[in-house]
């Protein structure tokens, strides 16, 4: 059993930044993971943020919203999957999760970390 663990939200100003990080204990194979941000506002459906494969590579994908403000990235030696936001603005409000899927039977959640823009 995964387990995954968030950290890094907070309250920031809009236009500033924060760096939230997700922990991975449990497996052995962390670097086979798809490791997926997804975000969910009050009232709204949980939405993917920003995801990054496995592989040398580590190839990315970023909603419309998140590109050219956020950046993923993993260290695998670590088992921690980042996010970078800059620029932040109101509308990122929302809790942040961390996915781990590597296959239909291993699909894990965090707990979510808070993450508020408000000045």
């Amino acid at each position: 059993q995964v387990q995954l663990v968030e950290s890094g939200g907070g309250l920031v100003q809009p236009g500033g930044s924060l760096r939230l990080s997700c922990a991975a204990s449990g497996t052995d194979i962390f670097s086979a993971y798809v490791m997926t941000w997804y975000r969910q506002a009050p009232g709204k459906q949980r939405e993917l943020v920003a995801k990054i494969n496995p592989g040398p590579a580590s190839p990315t994908t970023y909603a419309n919203s998140a590109k050219g403000r956020f950046t993923i990235s993993r260290d695998n030696a670590q088992n921690t999957v980042y996010l970078q936001m800059n620029s932040l603005k109101p509308e990122d409000t929302a809790v942040y999760y961390c996915n781990a899927n590597r296959d239909i039977w291993h699909s894990y959640w965090g707990q979510g970390t808070q993450v508020t823009v408000s000045s």
